[in-house]
Order: structure tokens, then C-alpha cells, then sequence
């Protein structure tokens, strides 16, 4: 007989003052993995993978401010940043009471997980990175063109590329792009991604963390030296795919981490949704190895 699988809890608390939703699963004595989602999903990406990791590490995935069940409080009563992103991050784990964890970061959540890291280096136990850029080399044109554009010179003619980003198309888009057999990847996806952006208010805020990006990228010089001086284990599943990061982006972790391993799959950019079974025997594998 098959063994159930862990129980996943779907949990909300206040950190600041705002409504934080998290899934939950695993003993809370294990060692810590936290999972930071990406543009424009939340921690529903983490659905399946949450349980397949928690027979043996205690799993946890906020939603992002502004995303999936957490608050949506207005730009003009947060800023929407991703270093205030990384605040309520940082917030929620210590009301959790984890002191040290792995984390798997995605997209957006790469950003967010880079902070935490520069601000505690010695509290991250292990890096699993899917599809989560820190490096120039993994930003595919003309995607990251328009970024930057609408970032430097936020304007109509700028603007109306994002919100085309924000389209139903664009999120259906991110999902089948570069994946072999799109038959694979369920539309309730992309279904439920587009509710949550059509919310009232919600176009203003990915245009405002838009804006941020190019944040991240001045912060890539710091990046590279806590890998350089931390060594930290670093594990890359990258949709080969992907053209938002290419896998140029999964290959530049050496230049930094000479023995991250790496593992380019038949995929685009929200890879879980095709290869969750592969992904998770190389995180099982990696982080047995990584946290022993």
C-alpha cells in the first residue's frame, strides 16, 4: 500500500500588520525549506511539491504581497518593492520561528530569496534555483528590453508593453512556451494566475515591482561575492526553454559556484507544471547531500 502523502496546511498570519498566506507541511522539527513563487503565479505553483518533499523537511510557501491569498494593500499604503517584499519574507520566517533553511526560488522569488541571503548568509542552509536569475548572462531578449525600457522611462509608450504582460495571453503564454508537450501543463494554471492579476488595483502593482527590477540587478555584484565567499549549495533545474531566462542564466552560477550542479530540462519557464517528478528526485538527492 502507498504511503499518503503529507498533509499540506494553508494557513494565514499578520506580519506588520498585513495578512500573509503560506502553505505548510512536514514535521516542524526537520530541517527548513522555504519556496519563493514567481511573476504572476503564488505559491500555488508549489501545490504538488510541497507534499513531495515534506516526508522529510518541514515545507513552507508564502504568497508574495500583492499575490495568490496574502493582502493586496494599495501602492499608496505599501511600497511595493522587492525589498519590502523580502521584509515580510524575512518577518514570516521568524514568526515561524526558522533560524536556518534551504530555499527553491523562482522568478521573482530569486530577488527576494538573494536578500535574505545577503542579509543573513549564514541562516541559508542550501540554494535550489528554477529559473531564478542572478546573472546578466540569463536575460533573454526582447522580454527584458521592455523592462527595462518601461524601468528607466516609465511613460505610455513604456507602459503599454507591460501591461501587455498582464494580457491572459501572456500568462497562458509563460506556462506552454518552450514545454515539449503542453498537454502536460493544466490551463487551471493560467486560469487561476489571471484572476488574481484581473483583481482591481493589481495592474498598478506589477507595474510598480516592474519599475523595481532593475533593483535586482545592481544588487547581482553583492550576489556573486556571498557565493564566492559563502560557497553555499547551489542546485539549478532549469526550463532549457525559457525565454524570459534563458539557460545561459543557469550556466553562470559556476562562474561564482565552480561545483553547482546544474540540470537543463525540457522545459520553459515554470518547469514544475512538466518535470515536478524529476525535479523533485534531484531536490531530494541534492538536499540529502547538501544538508548531511
Amino acid at each position: 500500500m502507498a504511503l499518503a502523502a503529507p498533509a499540506v496546511h494553508h494557513r494565514t498570519t499578520t506580519v506588520d500588520g498585513l495578512e500573509v498566506f503560506y502553505r505548510e507541511a512536514g514535521d516542524p522539527e526537520a530541517p527548513a525549506v522555504v519556496l519563493l513563487h514567481g511573476f504572476p503565479t503564488s505559491s500555488h505553483m508549489f501545490r504538488n511539491l510541497v507534499p513531495a518533499l515534506a516526508d522529510r523537511y518541514r515545507v513552507i510557501a508564502p504568497d508574495h504581497i500583492g499575490f495568490g491569498q496574502s493582502a493586496m494593500p494599495s501602492p499608496e499604503d505599501f511600497p511595493y518593492t522587492f525589498d519590502a517584499l523580502t521584509d515580510v519574507t524575512a518577518g514570516l520566517l521568524r514568526q515561524l520561528g526558522v533560524e536556518r533553511f534551504a530555499m527553491y526560488v523562482q522568478d521573482y522569488g530569486a530577488p527576494i530569496g538573494w536578500r535574505l541571503a545577503l542579509r543573513a548568509p549564514d541562516r541559508v542552509t542550501a540554494i535550489i534555483t528554477q529559473n531564478g536569475n542572478a546573472y546578466e548572462e540569463g536575460f533573454v531578449k526582447p522580454f527584458w528590453d521592455g523592462v527595462f525600457a518601461y524601468a528607466e522611462s516609465p511613460g505610455p509608450e513604456t507602459e503599454a508593453p507591460m501591461r501587455g504582460a498582464l494580457t491572459p495571453e501572456a500568462t497562458r503564454w509563460q506556462y506552454v512556451n518552450g514545454v515539449a508537450d503542453p498537454s502536460l501543463v493544466s490551463p487551471d494554471n493560467w486560469v487561476h494566475d489571471q484572476a488574481l492579476l484581473d483583481r482591481p488595483g493589481n495592474a498598478g502593482i506589477q507595474l510598480g515591482l516592474f519599475r523595481d527590477y532593475p533593483t535586482n540587478v545592481d544588487l547581482y555584484p553583492q550576489v556573486h561575492q556571498y557565493f564566492r565567499d559563502s560557497q553555499v549549495p547551489l542546485l539549478a533545474v532549469w526550463g532549457a526553454n525559457d525565454e524570459i531566462f534563458g539557460p545561459a542564466g543557469a550556466e553562470a552560477f559556476r562562474q561564482d559556484l565552480p561545483d553547482a550542479e546544474i540540470h537543463l530540462l525540457d522545459s520553459g519557464h515554470f518547469a514544475l507544471e512538466s518535470h515536478l517528478g524529476v525535479i523533485t528526485e534531484h531536490i531530494r538527492d541534492f538536499l540529502a547531500r547538501a544538508l548531511a
